[in-house]
């Protein structure tokens, strides 16, 4: 009884503080529109993470799963986007800075991270934008093992190492590593892990692949020596 008064408490609190997000946005754009800037201006709603309301048995975020590695990404501006439109692209919160400086006409400074998504919102994707994104979470804890992982728009490979690797303020207790494989086309709630299932072994190999070229790429090395085989 506890448990279940103190889940449906988080669950309203957390609703109330989205109702009042809403509620001051409304406010925003009503001003916007009684002083004549609205269709003139870039509106971009987002925010961090998303955050577990009891999914997969979890609060809080920091673990691969769907509902907290997602973000919401509302963007007006009617000049160049089509109101009711959705994209669907694989663009990462590293891409925001670059699409501000965009829309800004302030060129990209050199050693960036992300890209402007701006051609994407236009309905214009370019041909060789990104087709997987690299996640990892390092800051371990024995029920929040330290992992890394790779999510293209079907498959999402995660590999929990469970080491704190030095990392401050992580836990020094080591958890045992584990695989775990997502096709999110037919399991969108990632219930069934695919890792030992023999029609997924190909497409494990391809994804584990990607994962080190995309950990070579960003420059995350140190994990790729905990890998071990599913």
């Amino acid at each position: 009884m506890v448990r279940r008064l103190a889940y449906q408490e988080l669950v309203r609190n957390f609703l109330r503080s989205v109702r009042a997000v809403d509620d001051n946005i409304g406010r925003l754009l009503d001003h916007l529109d009684h002083s004549g800037q609205l269709d003139n201006t870039l509106i971009i709603y987002t925010t961090d993470q998303g955050y577990f309301l009891g999914e997969h048995g979890f609060f809080d975020k920091r673990i691969m799963y769907e509902e907290a590695i997602r973000m919401p990404m509302v963007i007006r501006f009617p000049a160049e986007i089509e109101a009711g439109s959705v994209n669907r692209d694989l663009v990462l919160n590293v891409d925001l800075p670059l699409l501000f400086l965009d829309y800004a006409g302030v060129p990209a400074p050199a050693g960036r991270h992300g890209r402007s998504f701006r051609q994407n919102l236009q309905g214009a994707t370019p041909a060789d934008w990104r087709t997987a994104i690299y996640y990892r979470y390092w800051a371990h804890e024995v029920t929040r093992p330290a992992h890394f992982g790779i999510r293209t728009d079907r498959f999402k490979l995660i590999h929990f190492y469970g080491q704190p690797l030095g990392m401050e303020g992580a836990d020094l207790q080591a958890t045992p590593p584990t695989w775990e494989l997502y096709d999110l086309e037919q399991d969108p709630l990632e219930e069934n892990n695919l890792c030992n299932d023999p029609r997924f072994t190909q497409s494990m190999d391809t994804l584990r692949a990607q994962l080190l070229r995309l950990q070579i790429e960003v420059g995350d090395t140190l994990p790729c020596t905990m890998q071990t085989d599913p």
